[in-house]
């Protein structure tokens, strides 16, 4: 296939620090790149480079001529100032992108149809939106944009896991094809086998390229690893040779070993399962009693809205639950409830008396008040030793598990990346030895090297754990069961995992709309009515007074947050209060465009 985008040679050093070293490369037309790597490997880097907005320190990068280039950077660069419909859709005539069918499916997917229902309608200011809505909104704009070349940044961030089902799904469909290709830098395992025909590892300056996604890059990276290390094994043996040789002074007649390159499935052979699940249920129990956390008959009002409705749940020693649920079907509120923090509208929260709760939030300034310490210091503060899979484990040896080498763990917590204080954190509660961990979005901003190492950590950690998570791969991993909040007040047990989630969310999308368009229907005949008319406006402006007074709810909010940033249980609280507010609010808009019509 032809390229779109040749790399030859090229060398970037930032600092001290050499990103790329002597790297060639090439996109050629239909190409599907995934891209990984550690945190500050030089995966952004990478892709500023193939964009052009990064100059190198030498070598060439050519380009076909004419070939246009969208990316999607971590920092979006949309007009605060603009409404949502123009910074997504430009000046573009409401015929013309109405009328196409990929552009109402983009809508649909990532900005809740072409109402824009899901970031506050089309007349929303940009610029009072939520750093994920906005990035909803940029990604939107660049798919519908439609470059010959894509380049996404981390696209998955603050998508759900239907949102990123829908992305998945829609590169596949639409960016696969001659004439144009992507590249997407992503720690999502899932996402990544999905969309990937190649992955390319950025590492130590060097960017490795591999056929297939996440599986087929795992089995072939450690496929040379094994050939690298008999390699060296072979020269090894042969040095101990030619030194006996020399010391008996005579010849030695020798053979080279023979070494097989074994199928892939052989990498994995005679391996042990990654978890005893009995061992850890076992030990579990003699931590933890029989009761852990009950939920009896509990309801969680947020909003006026009914998160819980009567349900019960008994956390039980040694379960690995996953919760799965759109944006705002309040996953993180039920995560905060099992804490306690969040006190119950009705119902009974009932904790064993032998457990021991950490909470790993979405909200990582506690760290601010060790920013003048060593990581290593931050980190025993808490303990220098804890026991994990049957074995006592230092601080240091911990740390070096998650990320932190020797000299990183001298490093001043102030100076850490986004993704080092989120592991310091994790650290951070590890060491203080839980029975139970409550895990909001571990994922977030952590790489995949990380991440595998994150999830071997807790192979071995004995104890209840609960994971809100959009990464279909981890859930799948980490949790022997996943719970869904479908936004009906229940909590639905998922025995098909995520994809039986993806089809009862879709059946109920499919029955919500129905019913809007039998409602429609319905109401369509009483339109011509001037009384009906009348009390449509009436309900109308009602709408418009509640908006107002949720406007100054938000703003008295956001005031509060500012406030309460070093204190983050009431900053976990606010925000909650936020996004209901939030929800409220688009459920109301929805309802204002519904009447608007049977009041014309």
């Amino acid at each position: 296939m032809p390229n779109l985008i040749a790399a030859e040679n090229i060398s970037l050093a930032l600092g001290t620090n050499q990103v790329l070293d002597g790297v060639s490369l090439g996109i050629g037309t239909g190409d599907r790149i995934g891209v990984v790597g550690r945190n500050g490997g030089g995966k952004s880097t990478l892709l500023r480079v193939l964009a052009g907005t990064q100059p190198i320190d030498s070598g060439r990068v050519t380009r076909v001529g004419g070939l246009t280039i969208g990316m999607l950077s971590q920092d979006d660069r949309l007009d605060p100032a603009a409404t949502v419909a123009v910074a997504t859709l430009g000046d573009r005539a409401e015929h013309e992108w109405a009328g196409d069918a990929r552009v109402r499916d983009i809508l649909r997917g990532l900005l809740g149809g072409v109402g824009f229902a899901s970031v506050g309608g089309p007349e929303a200011v940009v610029g009072s939106k939520s750093g994920g809505e906005r990035r909803r909104v940029a990604l939107a704009k660049l798919l519908i944009d439609d470059p010959d070349l894509l380049l996404l940044d981390e696209p998955t961030n603050h998508l759900d896991v239907e949102g990123v089902q829908w992305l998945a799904e829609h590169l596949v469909r639409h960016r696969g094809r001659p004439g144009n290709a992507f590249v997407t830098i992503t720690h999502d395992r899932w996402f990544l086998d999905a969309v990937a025909d190649h992955t390319w590892e950025v590492v130590d300056g060097r960017v490795e390229q591999y056929d297939g996604g996440y599986a087929a890059y795992v089995l072939a990276k450690n496929e040379r690893a094994r050939v690298a290390a008999a390699t060296e094994d072979r020269r090894q043996n042969l040095l101990r040779k030619e030194l006996a040789w020399l010391r008996r002074g005579a010849p030695a007649r020798t053979s080279k070993p023979r070494f097989r390159i074994d199928a892939a499935n052989e990498l994995i052979k005679g391996e042990p399962e990654p978890r005893d699940d009995v061992e850890l249920v076992r030990f579990a129990t003699t931590r933890l009693g029989k009761d852990v956390i009950d939920l009896i008959d509990a309801t969680v009002e947020v909003g006026g809205r009914r998160l819980l409705d009567k349900q019960t749940w008994r956390l039980a020693p040694g379960e690995r639950t996953g919760i799965v649920g759109v944006n705002g079907a309040g996953k993180s509120t039920v995560l905060r409830v099992i804490d306690g923090s969040r006190p119950l509208d009705a119902g009974k929260r009932k904790q064993g008396r032998t457990v021991e709760l950490a909470f790993l939030t979405q909200e990582v300034r506690e760290l601010q008040a060790y920013d003048g310490m060593r990581v290593i210091d931050a980190i025993t503060e808490v303990k220098s030793f804890i026991m994990l899979g049957g074995k006592e484990v230092s601080a240091s040896s911990l740390a070096k598990r998650l990320g932190f080498s020797g000299p990183r763990q001298q490093t001043r917590v102030g100076d850490l990346s986004g993704g080092e204080r989120r592991r310091l954190q994790l650290l951070r509660l590890l060491m203080t030895e839980p029975n139970v961990l409550l895990l909001d979005e571990p994922t977030n901003d952590l790489d995949i090297e990380t991440l595998t190492s994150l999830e071997d950590v807790l192979d071995g950690w004995a104890g209840t754990l609960v994971v809100v998570s959009h990464d279909r791969y981890l859930l799948e991993r980490m949790c022997d069961r996943q719970i869904a909040l479908l936004g009906d007040g229940k909590l639905r047990d998922l025995p098909g995992g995520v994809e039986q989630y993806l089809e009862l969310h879709a059946a109920a999308t499919e029955s919500a709309a129905a019913q809007r368009a039998t409602t429609a229907t319905d109401a369509a005949p009483a339109a011509s009515s001037a009384a009906e008319q009348r009390e449509a406006r009436k309900e109308m402006a009602r709408i418009e007074r509640t908006l107002g007074k949720l406007a100054d709810q938000e703003e008295k909010l956001h005031a509060a947050l500012v406030e309460a940033a070093t204190d983050p249980v009431r900053a976990t609280e606010l925000d909650g209060q936020l996004r209901a507010i939030h929800t409220q609010r688009a459920e109301l808009e929805e309802r204002w465009l519904e009447v608007g019509e049977l009041a014309e």
